[in-house]
């Protein structure tokens, strides 16, 4: 006899009539917003690295600022003061015995210490000194086309105006590292511009074609970083003749950096080509007709853009302190042009470092760029990531 089993019992449940929504809120909503676009997608992602934002923000003032820094500083790069040899920072001011009088300065005036061996000053703090604003000053070439003399801040008549002292000929810190920037920021760009082009042509050229094209630019690449990298740049950096106006050294600097730098982009361009030629979409242009320089020009490269992007802002820290270290040794660009590595050579006086600490200023600027780079491409390389976490 057999027996009957009883039937399953329904759970109950409750199917909501209302259609569904992605919350806003959720960590996962942006993937399944039907509606944002890759490049909003991209822009939430990278918003949410906030390093990276602040990175970009300080590289984007940083650039923004470079045409505009000779009427941004009180003095020219190689104007001297000579009755301020190796003098401290000094402060502004806004308040005189208790009273607002503007931003203002008190004199210094420095005698040699003898016994110690060293320059002291002295601020007379009973005379205080208002600041000149928008007043004429050493001549400088706006944009490098036009001659002026507008700066936005003077020191006062009478008065010195030094906010991060000065070096051993008197001439002012602050305004040496803003002009320094010039080349110490646009050598990188400029460097990369060399690399990546020769890095993603003979790189694509490799990976596309294969063959003996890539048999010899894996060999070239092999030996370039096989060959020790300092010793190289130095050797290059010596035959430079030292009678080269400072434009033509810094071009030629540019050029050094870029040469050297190569080798590692086309090895990465090279492997990602090799897997994107077996794709459909390039079997299908290859059917069609299209040349190899069309296939990796509008098909290969758009896919690895991602990449390169990032790759960019990861290499630029390296040739900006590739220039620092080769006029840091004496062997890059050379007075009077003025750059983050030449001021640094004169920090090669351990005894004036120890004495002046201020003329060790350029290495604040160098750590600031190169993080900021790192940190940049850190956050585009999360951004332009399709699998990174959203």
């Amino acid at each position: 006899m057999s027996e009957t089993r009883p039937k399953p019992q329904a759970w109950p449940h409750y199917v909501d009539p209302e259609p569904w929504s992605p919350d806003d809120d959720a960590p996962h909503a942006s993937r399944l917003d039907p509606g944002a676009s890759a490049a909003r997608l991209m822009l939430k992602r990278f918003l949410r690295h906030r390093l990276a934002v602040l990175a970009a923000l300080f590289l984007g003032f940083s650039y923004l600022s470079l045409p505009f820094v000779n009427f941004l500083v009180p003095h020219g790069a190689n104007e001297r003061d000579v009755e301020h040899l190796y003098a401290p920072p000094q402060a502004i001011h806004l308040f005189h015995e208790g009273q607002f009088i503007g931003p203002f300065v008190y004199p210094t005036t420095g005698r040699a210490d003898l016994r110690e061996y060293r320059w002291r000053y002295e601020s007379d703090t009973t005379r205080p000194l208002p600041l000149r604003f928008l007043c004429p000053g050493e001549p400088y070439r706006f944009l490098g086309l036009v001659e002026a003399r507008l700066r936005l801040v003077c020191p006062p008549p009478g008065g010195s105006l030094h906010l991060l002292g000065t070096d051993r000929l008197g001439r002012d810190v602050l305004s040496r590292l803003a002009i320094g920037a010039q080349l110490s920021l646009t050598v990188g760009l400029l460097g990369i511009a060399v690399s990546f082009t020769i890095g993603v042509t003979l790189g694509g050229l490799a990976g596309y074609l294969g063959g003996w094209v890539d048999a010899g630019v894996q060999r070239l690449s092999e030996i370039l970083k096989s060959l020790p990298e300092l010793p190289l740049w130095l050797a290059l950096s010596a035959a430079v003749p030292a009678h080269w106006s400072p434009v033509t050294v810094f071009l030629c600097i540019s050029v050094i950096l870029g040469l050297l730098d190569w080798p590692s982009l086309a090895r990465a361009v090279r492997s990602r080509f090799l897997a994107l030629r077996e794709e459909d979409f390039v079997m299908a242009a290859e059917l069609m007709g299209a040349s190899p320089a069309r296939i990796i020009r509008r098909h290969l490269l758009p896919n690895f853009a991602s990449h390169l992007l990032a790759s960019a802002t990861l290499s630029i820290p390296a040739m900006i302190l590739g220039e620092t270290a080769l006029s840091f040794l004496g062997l890059g660009l050379r007075p009077p042009a003025t750059s983050w590595g030449v001021m640094l050579n004169d920090a090669q006086n351990l005894m004036a470092v120890e004495t002046y600490p201020w003329i060790s200023a350029p290495m604040i600027p160098v750590i600031l760029v190169v993080l900021s780079f790192n940190f940049l491409g850190d956050g585009l390389r999360d951004a332009l990531d399709p699998y990174h976490d959203q």
